[in-house]
């Protein structure tokens, strides 16, 4: 059985400028899909709870004049953490921008987005610039499964605005000639028509967005994961970029492989969507003949 859409979407700050943006989208989205909102303010340590709380009003302000109906909570803690403990508890779609963490801290433990991802189970937005637009959407499927939960999340999105979908599959070199990589690199560009777990999850996503009625197109490439998922997002001027969460790997696979999502939410500005998938359909994909 397939994860359920987001039912609420949840509006995160730290008090920090950075996250306005965030927030401002957040509204937007709101408007647009008339979800119900929870706004979520953390006090950290040794931080003064008035920008929290400022942040808070002014996005209520918001929410009120577009006709939305919000929760509000203020939590003392460190923002990923809080951030999970509220995003796991329900069916969020959780939106947040950068924390506005020091230059030394991100040198030393990376974006807060990589240990925010690490942690929810549920979808998160991670917007650093509020592009109040979605009529392009690029959805990177890595081929194993592993995206399902961000594309439904997706094409959710995407009903509600019209947004024109894209799907990108990047077929990496690979140095190890086993049967399956093998006829993957010799048939990348017509790997729908080959009875690989590739071509089986790509159909698999082919079929769940044409079931939804919308415009998709399907681009397969060969080379560098990030580098490729970088160009196109930048060739084609889109508006929100989904990308599986690499948590979903089973066994050791997120701990020696790139952070593929987080690279590109770091270098990219427009919004990008990730969910972590469920067990239960990552041991489905597992099992698929």
């Amino acid at each position: 059985m397939m994860a359920e859409t987001p039912a609420k979407l949840l509006l995160c700050t730290n008090g920090n400028l950075h996250t306005r943006p965030a927030l401002e989208y957040g509204v937007w989205l709101a408007g647009v899909t008339n979800k119900d909102v929870h706004l979520l303010g953390i006090v950290e340590t040794g931080h003064d709870s008035s920008p929290v709380e400022d942040l808070l009003a002014e996005t209520a302000d918001r929410l009120e004049q577009t006709g939305v109906s919000c929760l509000t909570t203020i939590e003392p803690g460190n923002s990923p953490q809080v951030i999970a403990r509220y995003a796991n508890q329900g069916r969020y779609l959780t939106i947040v921008g950068p924390l506005g963490r020091s230059a030394w801290r991100r040198a030393v433990h990376g974006r807060s987005i990589r240990r925010i991802m690490q942690q929810l189970t549920s979808p998160i937005l991670y917007v650093r610039n509020a592009q109040l637009k979605l009529d392009r959407i690029l959805l990177c499927m890595g081929g194993l499964g592993y995206a399902v939960s961000m594309e439904m999340a997706a094409l959710e999105l995407a009903k509600s605005t019209g947004a024109r979908v894209v799907l990108l599959h990047v077929v990496e070199p690979v140095t190890l000639a086993y049967p399956t990589a093998i006829e993957i690199q010799s048939h990348w560009q017509t790997i729908l028509e080959t009875n690989t777990p590739q071509g089986r999850n790509l159909k698999r996503a082919l079929d769940l967005a044409q079931a939804t009625g919308l415009q998709i197109e399907l681009k397969v490439q060969r080379g560098n994961v990030v580098h490729e998922i970088l160009a196109e997002a930048q060739q084609g001027n889109y508006d929100l970029i989904g990308l599986g969460s690499p948590y979903s790997a089973h066994s050791l696979r997120h701990l020696y492989l790139p952070n593929v999502t987080a690279d590109v939410a770091e270098a990219l500005e427009c919004p990008i969507l990730t969910v972590r998938q469920s067990e239960a359909v990552l041991d489905r994909n597992a099992d698929s003949p």
